[in-house]
């Protein structure tokens, strides 16, 4: 299978004119400024290492670290947004500044074609690429929905129990082969840290996600992602 986004590692600038009108028909007119205790409970944020997050395929530099860096109060601004390059595909690696115990994966995208489908999750990989990621066995395999909505997907706690890091490879959208752009306007994680060998410690601050390249496509699925209501709760 040829990679053609692993030409592409830094991302940006390659003029592919994908030109598609992605209307985002968000509605904005909700208060949310009472939704913020009850969502940033276990919130993995201050756990992120920014600096060192890496999105493979992202079309804007720097993109995918740019919705990592979103607090909960900005999960529904649809800018900035991470939207894919050369094809469907994302590759991002993001690394924690101690062991973590990850609970689920927050994100939000749109009801179009351009959402993420099929979300396959490696954990504590020191090195991914887009080959790599098509051909191993990844640690858990996602799947998402198509929707505006905060979603919220759980992983399988007992194995993600020890996380140094996590390489998200966004492998499809809801386009069918017909959509060349995948976009997500908010990433974030949601668990328990450990410092030291300490017993894990609850998070409460708010929640981001990360940028960095890109690749092919296949179709693989698993646990569906569930919506987060206003208050924080689960649909």
């Amino acid at each position: 299978m040829s990679h053609c986004h692993d030409e592409h590692v830094n991302g940006g600038g390659h003029g592919h004119g994908h030109g598609h009108g992605h209307g985002h028909g968000h509605d904005h007119n909700h208060d949310h400024s009472d939704d913020l205790t009850p969502a940033l409970q276990n919130n993995l944020y201050q756990q992120i290492r920014f600096d060192h997050v890496e999105t493979m395929n992202e079309a804007s530099k720097g993109s995918g670290k740019a919705i990592l860096r979103k607090t909960w109060a900005e999960r529904l601004d649809l800018e900035p947004e991470l939207a894919s390059d050369v094809d469907e595909q994302i590759l991002m690696t993001v690394p924690f500044t101690s062991q973590v115990k990850v609970h689920s994966i927050v994100l939000r995208t749109s009801p179009s074609a351009s959402a993420p489908r099929t979300l396959k999750v490696f954990m504590n990989r020191d090195s991914m690429d887009f080959d790599m990621a098509d051909t191993l066995a990844p640690t858990q395999t996602l799947e998402l929905a198509q929707t505006s909505e905060v979603q919220e997907v759980p992983v399988k706690r007992h194995i993600f129990s020890r996380v140094r890091k996590l390489t998200l490879f966004f492998e499809d959208n809801f386009g069918d082969g017909d959509e060349d752009v995948t976009r997500i306007s908010y990433l974030g994680f949601r668990g328990e840290w450990t410092e030291h060998g300490r017993a894990p410690a609850h998070i409460f601050y708010e929640s981001a996600a990360n940028p960095s390249d890109h690749k092919h496509l296949r179709a693989f699925r698993s646990n569906k992602g569930k919506s987060i209501r206003p208050d924080g709760g689960d649909v």
